[in-house]
C-alpha cells in the first residue's frame, strides 16, 4: 500500500474513534469568540480578566512536551495553544493525542496566558474537532517546490506561502482601486456579452463553442466589450467601464495567458492626448494605494512611475532599428525579418510582419512612457491623426520592454470603419486568424452617430509586473493540462 493510502486509512480510523467518543468529525458550526489576530491584539486584557476564549484554526504543527502538547494553529494568523493533561479530563486528553493531526481544523476553549518564553498563548480547557483532514500537509517550512504541483494544488501553496496569500489580497485591492477610480469619476460599470457571434476589439484568435439553444456557433470574447461599450456611447452613456474576463486562444508565455481579467473604459468627448494624463494618474494611484510606492524593479528595469513619462515614436524607432520606414508601402519586411532571424508565419500581411519586427524593438524601452504614431494599417479601430493621416491617434503604455495598456481616439466615422473592416476580412481570407472580424452591426450603430471618444484597456499583466512575477504566477488558479 502506498504511503498516502496508509496515512489516509489511519486517519479514517481516527474518524471512527472520534465517533465512538461521541464527537462529530465534521460539525456544521463553530463557537469562535475571537480570531487569532483579535486574540493576540487583546491578549493582555483577556489574560487580566480571565475571560474564556474560543479559537479555531488549522493545526500546523504539534510538539509534545511531557504531559502537555504545544499546538500551532492558523486562521490567516498563526497562534499557539497549550494542551495539558491536567487541564483536561483524561479521556479528552487521550482522544486529542490519539486523533488530532497536522492539517485538522480544531476548536479550542481556554484562557489567555503567557508562556515562560513570553509567547502569548491559549491555555486549553477544552477542544472539539471541526474538520478531520485525510491527507497530511506538506512540510510547512519547505512547502511545495515543484511548479506544476504548486499550480495544481494551489490551495496548499497559498496555505503554506504567506506572500502568496498576501498577493491574493493585493490582487483584490488592485482591481478595487481601479473600480473605485472610475466610480469616483461618475463612470457607469457595465457588463457586456461574453459569448459573441463576431469577436471584436482586438487582434487575437478566439475560442469557439456551440450554443445549443440557438443552434449557432459562437466565440468567447477577446476584449472586455469594446464594440459593445462604444454602442453604449452611441446610446448616450458618456462614461462606461468594465472589468471582466476575456479569452484568447493563443500561446502561453510569462506575459500571455488565454483566460484573464481586463479593464476597458470609454469616455465621450475626450481624445488620446487627454487620455495620457488620465492613465498616468490611474497607474500612479494604483501604485500608491496598493503598494505604497511609485518605484519598482521589473525585468531588470528600474521603473519610477512618478517621473515624467517618455514619449516614443513608433516609426522613428523602427526606422532607426531596421533602416525601413513603416509608412513606406514598398518596404520589404520579409527580408528584414529573415535577415534578423525573427520567426513569422508565411503569407501574413504587412500588419503582422511589422508587429513581429516591433516586438524586438520594444524590449529595449524602459518606460514608463507612451508609444505613439503607429501606422493606420496596424489599428483598425482608432481615428487617423489630423497631423499625419498615415498614423492613428493611439498610444501604448510602455513599461520594462512590454506593452502594458493601450488607448486611442476612437474611430467614429462609419465609412472609414467599414473600409478598415474590409481590409481585416481580406487578411483573414489570406490566412491571418488573428485579424479582426468585420462587425456590420457595429458599423450600423456608428451610422446613427457616436461622439468623439477616448477608449483604453489594460489587463492583469500590469498587476503581475508590479508584483514582479509572471502573469501565470499572478493568477490565483492558472489553467493546467489534466494529468
Amino acid at each position: 500500500m502506498a504511503l498516502m493510502d496508509t496515512v489516509r486509512a489511519e486517519r479514517l480510523a481516527k474518524i471512527a474513534r472520534l465517533k465512538e467518543a461521541g464527537m462529530d468529525a465534521y460539525p456544521a458550526r463553530a463557537s469562535r469568540t475571537h480570531t487569532i489576530e483579535q486574540f493576540l491584539e487583546n491578549h493582555e486584557t483577556l489574560q487580566g480578566n480571565s475571560e474564556q476564549v474560543m479559537l479555531v484554526g488549522r493545526v500546523m504543527s504539534i510538539r509534545e512536551h511531557g504531559g502537555s502538547v504545544f499546538v500551532d494553529i492558523f486562521d490567516g494568523t498563526k497562534g499557539q495553544c497549550y494542551v495539558q493533561r491536567n487541564k483536561l479530563d483524561e479521556s479528552s486528553y487521550e482522544l486529542f493525542t490519539a486523533t488530532v493531526d497536522t492539517g485538522d481544523i480544531v476548536e479550542f476553549a481556554g484562557l489567555a496566558f503567557m508562556t515562560k518564553r513570553g509567547m502569548p498563548s491559549l491555555d486549553v480547557t477544552g477542544w472539539r474537532m471541526l474538520t478531520k483532514s485525510l491527507r497530511p500537509l506538506p512540510d510547512e517550512w519547505f512547502g511545495i517546490k515543484d511548479e506544476d504541483e504548486r499550480f495544481r494544488k494551489r490551495y496548499l501553496d497559498i496555505l503554506l506561502t504567506k506572500d502568496l496569500a498576501e498577493r491574493i489580497r493585493r490582487r483584490s485591492k488592485f482591481w478595487n482601486v481601479i473600480r473605485s477610480y472610475f466610480l469616483d469619476r461618475d463612470f457607469v460599470e457595465v457588463e457586456t456579452p461574453v459569448l459573441e457571434t463576431t469577436t471584436g476589439g482586438a487582434d487575437a484568435r478566439p475560442f469557439e463553442t456551440h450554443h445549443n439553444a440557438l443552434d449557432i456557433d459562437v466565440y468567447l470574447r477577446i476584449s472586455a466589450g469594446e464594440l459593445w461599450q462604444k454602442r453604449l456611447i452611441v446610446a448616450g452613456l458618456p462614461k462606461v467601464f468594465e472589468i471582466g474576463r476575456i479569452f484568447r486562444n493563443e500561446g502561453m508565455s510569462a506575459e500571455h495567458l488565454q483566460d484573464y481579467t481586463q479593464l476597458e473604459f470609454y469616455e465621450a468627448f475626450k481624445d488620446y492626448e487627454a487620455g495620457m494624463g488620465m492613465i498616468t494618474d490611474l497607474y500612479r494611484t494604483v501604485a500608491d494605494k496598493v503598494y505604497g510606492t511609485q518605484t519598482f524593479s521589473i525585468k531588470g528595469f528600474d521603473i519610477d512611475l512618478s517621473k515624467d513619462w517618455e514619449t516614443y515614436d513608433f516609426c522613428a524607432l523602427m526606422q532607426k532599428e531596421y533602416d525601413l520606414d513603416p509608412l513606406d508601402e514598398g518596404a520589404n519586411w520579409v527580408s528584414v525579418l529573415t535577415e534578423k532571424n525573427i520567426s513569422f508565419e508565411k503569407g501574413v500581411g504587412v500588419e503582422r510582419l511589422v508587429d513581429m519586427a516591433w516586438k524586438q524593438v520594444r524590449k529595449t524601452l524602459s518606460g514608463p512612457g507612451f508609444l505613439i504614431n503607429v501606422p493606420v494599417y496596424m489599428e483598425p479601430l482608432a481615428k487617423k491623426s489630423t497631423k499625419d493621416p498615415r498614423v492613428v491617434e493611439r498610444f501604448q503604455v510602455m513599461i520594462a520592454g512590454s506593452e502594458i495598456g493601450k488607448g486611442f481616439s476612437e474611430l467614429n466615422d462609419p465609412v472609414d470603419q467599414a473600409e478598415r473592416f474590409k481590409r481585416q476580412q481580406q487578411l483573414r481570407e489570406e490566412g491571418d486568424e488573428e485579424a479582426q472580424m468585420p462587425d456590420t452591426e457595429f458599423v450600423e450603430a456608428l451610422e446613427y452617430g457616436m461622439p468623439p471618444a477616448f477608449g483604453f484597456g489594460v489587463s492583469e499583466r500590469l498587476f503581475s509586473f508590479l508584483e514582479g512575477v509572471s502573469v501565470r504566477e499572478g493568477q490565483i488558479f492558472p489553467l493546467m493540462r489534466p494529468r
